[in-house]
């Protein structure tokens, strides 16, 4: 296949990263944007780019004018790593087969439908979770529930679809109606099918991803990794490779598993093969299961590139246009063999509060430094003057620290450090929720889980402070008629904490709520704030009801 110009279908961090890395293989890109997303920064890294009818994400989700932008720009290839990732390039490659870079459809199908991708599992001696593979009522999951016994854990996972949304962990009998409502709304909204399956999980599972590498004439794995998410809004916060503390047989087991599956498919192209390992240490029970595969590129590649030296985006294109592994030096047998560690931590627009709840921010950005040095890579888009919005992910950059050695805990260190460095005005963030994860002991020991943020949440707020920041604030330095910072006089002696505030405001420290003041309104009425940025899927309250504490008001989808 040809590949010398490529339209890039998604924004932010990730279409910059794709940019770089044709721009390394001199291939020409062309960005494209939706009217409200003009101004983020991968407009201006890609050679070219064009605007597309619509706004927020319903913009980057129109297959007819993501290809109708490829063709008006002479490009031979799109590059799709998100938002066209599964549903909307498999009607585009069957309208438009010459124009898409991608895995083939017949396996955008089948790792596209949760269910099939399960039972292909299955049929190739995989391990899976327990589980129902068809269409559920909300009295079915519920006796599926109670079947698992005592101590019984159940996963809601939308059919289509990804990136947590319809996906919910139910672990008691009662939760089940709140839960089977909720998942039906976002994958309805996020995907247009509320269809959603079923499977039993492990109290306390951890996340194990392998990425491969595969052609017609071979296949190469990469080190897995092991994630944290806040379970709040299924949303991943740190990511690391290779998962410390996991028994060697049991690593080699579940790589030999994701290649099996991968061979038993015919699978070429890059790809990700998601495994759940019971860390919950339950008598008889199954090690590892498979729970889906992905045809793409995640947005964690970032820990796999750094621990193997493989640059996955341009392996990838390099695949695309003919090459094979061994012409690639991939095929070597240490090409999989991890070099130290790596984290990746997600710098998102939100803030931690007390009771370990979240709070999204937002605004414009009045200063944006990232951090540098040896072993610290930072994959963002933002910059001075950059105006958030709320149509979007709520993640700002990725901050990613490797370290050589074969402790876990420096690679903690240095990314805790690279954490300090960066510098954010403007909106506030959870840099101090990141830096309190890496500091926790559990981390490096790989005492961790899916649900151990959930579970730490109010330990974790304890302590995520802002510990000394290792920058300027933009306050006033050094010594200005005598005196340094605010400007503290008898006829003003309220300056120090004003001076104290102004600063909070500018950098969204802890409890400035930066962004997010909760509204008020002349009648009384006082505003709700949600815990996550996205669109508003269904208000489950009407005007003048009374509302309990801990009651659902209104469905948000991302």
């Amino acid at each position: 296949m040809t590949v010398t110009s490529l339209l890039i279908a998604n924004r932010g961090e990730i279409a910059i990263r794709i940019a770089r890395a044709a721009a390394g293989l001199g291939i020409r890109t062309v960005g494209v944007h939706s009217q409200d997303d003009g101004e983020s920064l991968h407009t201006r890294v890609t050679d070219v780019s064009v605007a597309l009818p619509g706004t927020g994400a319903a913009a980057y989700l129109d297959m007819a004018a993501v290809i109708a932008a490829a063709r008006e720009t002479g490009c031979d290839a799109v590059h799709s790593y998100g938002f066209l990732s599964e549903r909307g390039v498999r009607e585009g490659l069957r309208r438009c087969r010459s124009h898409l870079h991608q895995a083939g459809v017949e396996h955008l199908d089948l790792f596209g439908d949760k269910a099939q991708a399960r039972l292909a599992a299955a049929a190739a001696g995989v391990p899976v979770l327990r589980g129902l593979d068809h269409p559920v009522s909300e009295d079915e999951a519920a006796s599926f529930l109670g079947s698992l016994g005592p101590g019984g854990a159940m996963i809601i996972k939308a059919v289509a679809g990804g990136g947590g949304r319809g996906t919910r962990a139910v672990f008691a009998g009662d939760e089940v109606a709140a839960a089977y409502q909720r998942c039906q709304s976002e994958a309805r909204a996020a995907f247009g099918s509320p269809t959603s399956t079923w499977r039993s999980s492990s109290p306390a599972p951890g996340t194990w991803r392998c990425r491969s590498l595969a052609t017609p004439t071979g296949a190469v794995d990469s080190p897995g990794r092991t994630r944290l998410q806040r379970t709040a809004a299924i949303q991943k916060v740190v990511e690391i490779a290779p998962a410390p503390g996991l028994d060697p047989a049991l690593r080699k087991a579940i790589h030999a598993a994701a290649l099996t599956f991968a061979r038993s498919t015919g699978y070429r192209s890059l790809g990700t093969f998601e495994f759940l390992v019971d860390v919950s240490g339950r008598a008889g029970a199954t090690p590892f299961v498979f729970i889906e595969a992905n045809a793409r590129l995640q947005v964690e590649h970032t820990v796999t590139e750094e621990v193997t030296g493989v640059d996955l985006v341009q392996a990838q294109l390099e695949l695309a246009r003919g090459a094979t592994l061994a012409a690639l030096g991939l095929d070597a047998p240490d090409v999989a063999r991890p070099r130290g560690f790596a984290i990746q931590a997600r710098v998102n627009m939100e803030t931690m509060l007390a009771d370990g709840s979240v709070r999204p921010s937002g605004g414009t950005l009045a200063v944006y430094e990232a951090p540098g040095g040896p072993g610290v890579r930072t994959d963002g888009f933002g910059y001075a003057g950059y105006t958030t919005t709320t149509a979007f992910d709520s993640l700002l950059a990725k901050v990613i620290g490797h370290a050589p050695g074969r402790d876990a805990a420096a690679a903690a260190a240095r990314t805790a450090r690279a954490l300090s460095e960066f510098r954010i005005e403007g909106v506030g963030t959870n840099i101090p929720l990141l830096r309190a994860i890496l500091a926790h002991p559990d981390f490096a020991a790989g005492r961790t889980h899916t649900r151990w943020v959930e579970e730490h949440a109010a330990e974790l707020a304890a302590t995520a402070t802002d510990e000394r920041p290792r920058y300027f604030d933009g306050a006033p330095r050094g010594s200005i008629e005598g005196f340094a910072g605010a400007r503290v006089t008898s006829r003003d002696p309220l300056a120090l904490f004003a001076h104290d505030a102004e600063v909070k405001a500018r950098t969204g420290g802890p409890g400035t709520g930066s962004g997010t003041a909760v509204p008020t309104r002349g009648d009384g009425s006082i505003g709700l704030v949600a815990p996550i940025q996205g669109t508003i899927v269904s208000i489950d309250v009407a005007v003048d009801s009374v509302v309990r504490g801990g009651q659902r008001v209104a469905v948000v989808g991302r």
